[in-house]
């Protein structure tokens, strides 16, 4: 990750399926994950020290890949640059982790790529 902001003090991700609505009715989330810090320059095979995980909408904390059940889909990461570290236990739901970030938010970038089963 580049071009942080000055000002970030952590970092949060989110990746969700919105193509997933058809099926399920609401954008599926693959993987939640906060106070990453600040000069994290990439995520390879686990988390930096200090970062935390929330829970996935199969259930599981951590990260659960794109399991496309009819054909592609979109998946989207969503990296947040945060003026604050937040105080949120591991496991939290996204809807939690988005309340945290409220009033937090100092920029946003997304990534797209499509998967197919």
């Amino acid at each position: 990750m580049s071009g942080v902001p000055g000002g970030t003090r952590s970092l949060a991700i989110v990746m969700d399926d919105p193509d997933a609505v058809a099926a399920v009715g609401k954008q599926w989330v693959h993987w939640t994950a906060w106070n990453i810090g600040a000069g994290t320059a990439e995520i390879a095979g686990g988390l930096p020290a200090g970062a935390v995980e929330g829970r996935t909408d199969f259930g599981e904390v951590g990260y659960g890949g794109p399991a496309p059940p009819d054909r592609e889909h979109v998946y989207v990461f969503s990296l947040y640059a945060l003026d604050a570290e937040l105080d949120l236990e591991p496991g939290a739901a996204r809807d939690s982790l988005e309340s945290s970030m409220r009033g937090h938010i100092v920029a946003t970038a997304r990534l797209r790529g499509r998967y197919a089963p």
